[in-house]
């Protein structure tokens, strides 16, 4: 195989991964390469895993890493690697959200495909600019909304899109979480710090932490596109500079209807995303916590169950499918997901052929885009009283 800029001989072999971020004590980082080694589609050989040189020396040597390959700046990885006859193929980038138009900007110019942590970026103004170097660059680009990546929501999309449940009416998605339910911020927990830290999160906590990964999961199932919201965004910790709240009504294109909450205070919940929408003909329901299954309500008859790996379930399910129906599949695998769909991507473009359509449904940077005009919009309908605004 040959990857664009490296010559690689006919054989085909494992993409070469680097990294940006991610280092020691980083949850985000973690998770990324655990999920790029589950198809065993990658290989990690560069990063600069910290912005404290010492430390992202001492990160890529926990990870194995060449030393020569463990770099003290992205600025330095972009331009080594670019000029290596073995450089990276692709790169991650899963720092703080300030972080990532830059060295997004930076590997795309160099001619190296991305894989981006959500929210794109914390400014309009950059993820512009990102769609911009994208299709100038002509280089792939994906967004980490793992969620997408979970095949029951692949089967939800792929049955709405066929007319399960007919015109949408209505839909309802939230996200409530409680680790913030007291500002751990202030005690060094370090994921804390940072996402409820503006200069570092942006202009929203809860609503760019995880409403994005909301509203992202409904557009992406329904197929709809959200014009309008009204938000009301609440910080209810004291002292606490950014939202750990927030209650939003949506209008969707063709007239459907939403409501939107995601919450990092409130207790007893983990991690309890939930998709409900609701048709003429009938309706759907999928729980992140229980991700196999998906329950279809079809209008005067009983409600049923489809869940993974069964007869029920789609070749859209099928293809995100690693393993038989009852044993569960979760977060890891959906995150895999989106690296192999990302794998077929890049391949199938160095091979002049065209992917998958399933790698089609990856998150691109228009979406990223989006999810950076739904965190500034629902921030300015907050500061107006929750008016309605378009976007």
């Amino acid at each position: 195989m040959t990857i664009e800029g490296k010559q690689t001989g006919t054989a085909r072999r494992r993409l070469r991964l680097g990294m940006v971020g991610g280092g020691r004590g980083a949850f985000i980082g973690a998770v990324h390469r655990m999920a790029a080694r589950l198809d065993d589609r990658y290989e990690l050989v560069a990063g600069a895993l910290s912005s404290d040189p010492a430390r992202a020396k001492e990160s890529g040597a926990d990870l194995f890493l060449a030393p020569d390959r463990c770099y003290a700046s992205w600025q330095e990885m972009a331009r080594a690697e670019a000029a290596r006859d073995d450089g990276i193929d692709v790169v991650a980038i899963v720092t703080p959200n300030h972080m990532h138009h830059g060295p997004a900007k930076a590997f795309l110019e160099a001619g190296i495909d991305v894989i981006c942590d959500k929210p794109l970026t914390t400014a309009v103004e950059d993820a512009e600019d990102l769609a911009v170097t994208v299709g100038r660059t002509g280089r792939a680009f994906v967004l980490t909304h793992n969620y997408t990546g979970y095949p029951m929501v692949r089967q939800a999309r792929a049955m709405i899109a066929a007319g399960a449940v007919g015109r949408i009416r209505v839909v309802q998605v939230e996200y409530p979480q409680d680790w913030l339910t007291t500002r751990i911020e202030e005690d060094g927990q370090k994921q804390a710090a940072w996402r409820t830290d503006p200069s570092r999160s942006g202009v929203a906590g809860c609503v760019g932490d995880i409403g994005t990964h909301a509203f992202n999961l409904a557009e992406f199932v329904t197929g709809l596109r959200c014009e309008a919201l009204a938000a009301d965004l609440t910080s209810f910790v004291e002292g606490r500079a950014l939202d750990d709240n927030a209650h939003m009504m949506l209008r969707f294109a063709g007239g459907a209807r939403g409501m939107l909450w995601a919450s990092q205070v409130a207790p007893g919940c983990e991690n309890g995303l939930k998709l409900r929408v609701y048709g003429e003909k009938g309706g759907l329901e999928w729980r992140q916590e229980h991700p196999n299954q998906l329950r279809h309500a079809p209008f005067g008859e009983p409600p049923r169950e489809i869940a993974r790996g069964s007869h029920g379930a789609g070749p859209e399910a099928a293809h995100a499918t690693r393993i038989p129906s009852g044993h569960p599949e979760g977060y890891l695998e959906a995150f895999a997901q989106i690296y192999r769909d990302a794998a077929d991507l890049i391949e199938a473009r160095s091979a002049g052929r065209k992917p998958d359509a399933a790698a089609a449904l990856l998150p691109t940077v228009q979406d990223g885009v989006r999810g950076v005009r739904f965190i500034h919009a629902a921030v300015s309908s907050a500061r107006q009283g929750a008016t309605w605004i378009d976007f």
